[in-house]
């Protein structure tokens, strides 16, 4: 059995190319992968914690070419929607089921300086 923590180093071009992909991808707003570094870098660093994105990256990749599936992304803009969604299912629910359900509707505030 191998206890080692340490990862294999691997292809050196694909082990470049993959960092330089995890980095990227890590300073794309709202992705999934910036949240996994925000979690990971406290405890690992940055350049583990790189090393885990590109890992992701890696698997990520041999699934959409292997499986030829389409690559959806799940960061916070997508969960926005599909609470929206929920919100919609779960009243159309309600409704048939003999509720009476008024949605509030919010409404935006802007600040400033008053016109």
């Amino acid at each position: 059995m191998n206890y080692s923590h340490r990862s294999p180093k691997g292809n050196r071009q694909m082990r470049r190319l993959l960092n330089q992909c995890a980095n990227a991808a890590v300073k794309t707003k709202g992705s999934i992968f910036e949240i996994v570094y925000r979690r990971h870098v406290p405890r690992m660093g940055h350049n583990q914690t790189i090393g885990v994105i590109a890992h992701r990256l890696c698997q990520l990749v041999w699934i959409l070419l292997h499986r030829q599936v389409r690559y959806e992304e799940r960061g916070p803009a997508v969960i926005e929607t599909r609470k929206r969604k929920r919100t919609q299912k779960m009243v159309r629910e309600l409704r048939k089921l003999g509720y009476r359900v008024e949605t509030a509707s919010v409404q935006l505030v802007q600040l400033g300086s008053p016109a």
